[in-house]
């Protein structure tokens, strides 16, 4: 199976950004992470590939997926069979907002 040409337009720590990471990474698919907070060029790519500001967005072989969760992102993988099943465990949560987004007593659970 080929693998897919992806750009991953993400914040460097962000809960989101970090559970499309840990999907990716999941398959061992390899992909272009850019840097939407400390690359203003990049932040704009996205918002013109995608047509909004939200983030993480994912152009795969020229779909864009636009403000996703990791498991939304895995979900689409699968149903467009860019991977297939596997028992591997992702290596961070897939669906969980940035820290500074979270009510607080989710903050502090560990």
């Amino acid at each position: 199976m080929d693998k897919p040409k992806i750009i991953a337009y993400m914040k460097p720590t962000c809960g989101w950004s970090n559970g499309v990471r840990a999907v990716l990474r999941k398959y061992d698919l390899p992909f272009e992470d850019r840097d939407i907070i400390n690359d203003p060029v990049q932040r704009q790519e996205m918002i013109e590939k995608s047509g909004q500001m939200l983030q993480p967005c994912l152009d795969i072989n020229g779909q864009m997926l636009a403000d996703v969760s990791g498991d939304e992102v895995e979900a689409w993988l699968l149903s467009h069979n860019v991977v297939q099943v596997n028992s591997k465990t992702p290596d961070a949560p897939t669906n969980q907002p940035c820290a500074n987004e979270m009510p607080q007593w989710m903050q502090f659970k560990s």
